[in-house]
């Protein structure tokens, strides 16, 4: 079968009648360009398909991108990028940047000064423009998606959120309990409403009752989780059970039954997700569900090198499963 001939940087010069040397500015991220002029050039770059020459002289690493460094989940993410990087003779780097949502826009001018192999990113998603700079300049990205809302055709790896909500919700259920409140994370962020919908499901499944009062929705942090604990607790007719909607939180939520006296499982139950460190550190030891972080960063290293020889991969969505870790913060409700 006869190749698709390459388009060159002489054709995107005749079809938009900018200079070559402009439209190499472009494709290096150099300021001194007009933003109607880099959008011309853009355009007819991801239009015409063309995708940049690797250069045997570029630096051959993986630069990682997150919004924060959030403690164990993003040491998780990095450890995994790291490893499975080194197999493949790469190195890794470390960029901060944007929110949960996407990367910030002076992100994508530096990244494509810098040249790497390879992006990872630990965001929902990447904004159109910004993909199709990367694919002009044939660099390569995956997600690592936190959210889990990746846009369609967007290589990305992400966990199965909704069943690890399902499986929390259904071993409280299992132990006895009905009076089971949730809190989960932020409500604009996929996974968070994903968890809440699989304790919905089995809550719904099993008969029990959800009262209004019992869906929180937090931030992911400890914090947040202590002060929407303590409120759930400082009810009239408190719950019995707790899922949190990740380790901080649950965390959080160990806080504030201690500060009011509320024995942990005797009075109290409590779920977490993520299987941090500090799952295993908290006292009591805290059932949670895994979620494979390091597992979600490997895949995600090999769909991107995948990529490298294969531009468009026939797999750009994996999905890991989740597990349910049994500890010492769940036991049947006292009667």
């Amino acid at each position: 079968m006869a190749r698709t001939q390459r388009v060159t940087l002489k054709e995107i010069a005749a079809q938009t009648g900018v200079s070559l040397t402009t439209i190499s500015k472009v494709l290096n991220g150099a300021a001194d360009v007009s933003s109607a002029t880099r959008a011309l050039v853009e355009e007819q770059l991801r239009r015409s398909g063309y995708r940049r020459r690797r250069s045997k002289d570029r630096r051959e690493y993986i630069e990682v991108v997150l919004h924060e460094l959030d403690g164990d989940w993003a040491l998780a993410v990095i450890e995994g990028v790291r490893e499975s990087a080194a197999e493949a003779g790469l190195a890794i780097s470390l960029s901060v940047s944007g929110d949960r949502r996407a990367p910030g826009a002076e992100w994508l001018d530096a990244v494509v000064r810098r040249g790497p192999t390879g992006i990872i990113l630990l965001f929902a998603d990447v904004p159109p423009q910004g993909r199709a700079t990367l694919k002009a300049r044939g660099i390569p990205f995956v997600i690592i998606d936190p959210a889990g809302d990746p846009a369609p055709g967007i290589p990305s790896v992400g966990s199965a959120n909704w069943s690890g909500g399902l499986a929390a919700t259904r071993h409280l259920l299992e132990l006895g309990h009905r009076r089971i409140a949730a809190i989960t994370g932020p409500e604009e962020v996929m996974s968070s409403l994903a968890r809440l919908d699989g304790y919905r499901a089995a809550m719904t499944s099993a008969g029990a009752a959800i009262e209004p009062e019992w869906i929180r929705y937090g931030d992911f942090q400890r914090e947040g989780g202590e002060r929407h604990a303590g409120e759930l607790l400082d009810l009239a007719d408190p719950p019995t059970a707790i899922f949190a909607g990740n380790d901080l939180q649950a965390l959080g939520v160990l806080y504030a039954a201690q500060a009011r006296g509320v024995a942990v499982p005797g009075g109290l139950s409590v779920v977490g997700y993520d299987d941090l460190a500090i799952a295993e550190l908290a006292r009591p030891r805290l059932t949670t569900v895994h979620q494979p972080l390091r597992e979600m960063a490997e895949q995600a290293t090999k769909l991107l090198l995948q990529q490298l020889d294969e531009p468009q991969p026939d797999v750009t969505r994996v999905e890991l499963a989740t597990s349910l870790v049994l500890r010492d913060s769940t036991a049947a409700p006292v009667r």
